[in-house]
């Protein structure tokens, strides 16, 4: 008989016991501080860990977790972990990865607002290396190149689009008082929390909060791009991906803030206030410090299509609402196309499962 149906009626012959060992024996474990491969390539305990810690030191306050919530707070790390590993083959694949130049001018950026010794502080205060937010920020700036090709290069509004839009919403674009367009730079005295901005630049405490800010107006005062100060260094998460942008504030909202108001007031188009701090209601001591611009003031009544404001306004709200969908539909395919094996779901499923 030929040695391969030989074998083959060997191992059909073999108890059921035997099989069930072959078959095990032929399902590799995961390597040791593995917690899951994306392709092949290893993801480990170790990161988990570190990225649980610094959630733990941002919420100092908070009770000591329960074994449930520390096994979802990690199960939802290790998810994050596995998409920027995703990302970043495919980013490799194209071509895209960020390039050391690339890397080192975004640092410069990033080191601009502090003298070296501040600096080394604040990668302390953050339990950063060096090399550790390098990484970080080639990550970064790979993701915003395998974006930028793959969804936002694919957007189009079309004129049709935008006029569709102002004629569904044109309530929206009737002023009934005056109204600032505003934009804001936020730096704020919490040490803790996510910065929300580009360059994820946040202050550790008053004292680097103000010289943040003061470092920031500096800059501003030398000419330098306001919307992209903004970006890079605004803790605000809600306006710092826009540049600051905050839209439109009528005349009554402002002036519930009387300080804010009359720095505001006395401004003409493209003006910038001084720093303005916000103070504790109840010690009357710096929380935050602010400077707006003023992009425009517009007078109430019903703004026209025609307004290149309106339109870049609802182009941008278009856009922005396509590239979140495209972005999100883009994940999934990746997802799909990637192989995956997350071990601590495995051991968290099995563990728990009744």
């Amino acid at each position: 008989m030929p040695k391969p149906f030989r074998s083959i009626r060997i191992f059909l012959a073999c108890p059921l016991a035997l099989v069930l060992v072959y078959l095990a024996g032929c399902h590799k474990g995961p390597q040791q501080g593995v917690v899951a491969t994306v392709n092949g390539n290893p993801i480990f305990q170790s990161e988990v860990d570190k990225a649980y810690q610094a959630q733990l030191a941002s919420n100092a306050q908070q009770q000591t977790p329960t074994q449930d919530q520390e096994d979802s707070l990690k199960l939802n790390i290790l998810h994050t972990l596995i998409v920027e590993a995703i990302i970043d083959q495919r980013a490799a694949k194209q071509g895209l990865t960020a390039t050391d130049a690339e890397v080192d001018a975004k640092l410069a950026e990033m080191k601009a607002p502090y003298t070296e010794e501040q600096f080394q502080a604040k990668l302390k205060a953050s339990n950063l290396t060096l090399d550790e937010l390098r990484r970080d920020v080639r990550r970064s700036i790979t993701e915003d190149k395998l974006l930028n090709k793959e969804i936002n290069s694919r957007i189009n509004v079309s004129d049709a689009d935008v006029t569709n839009y102002y004629n569904t919403h044109k309530a929206d674009f009737d002023l009934i008082e005056p109204a600032y367009h505003l934009a804001q730079i936020e730096v704020t005295d919490q040490g803790t929390g996510q910065a929300g901005n580009l360059q994820n630049n946040k202050a550790a405490n008053d004292a680097d909060a103000l010289k943040k800010i003061q470092a920031i107006k500096n800059r501003i005062d030398s000419g330098e791009d306001f919307g992209e100060l903004a970006a890079n260094f605004s803790e605000n998460a809600q306006t710092a991906p826009n540049g600051g942008d905050m839209g439109f504030i009528t005349e009554s909202q402002l002036k519930t803030n009387p300080t804010i108001y009359a720095a505001i007031s006395r401004l003409s188009s493209g003006q910038t206030t001084d720093i303005i701090p916000q103070l504790d209601a109840t010690t009357h001591k710096p929380v935050a410090y602010f400077i707006f611009k003023l992009i425009s003031k517009d007078a109430a009544g019903q703004r026209d299509l025609n307004d290149p404001r309106v339109q870049q306004s609802i182009r941008q709200q278009l856009h922005d609402s396509r590239a979140q969908l495209l972005k999100s539909a883009y994940f999934e395919i990746l997802t799909d196309q990637t192989k995956v094996e997350n071990f601590f779901a495995e051991q968290v499923f099995k563990r728990d499962a009744q």
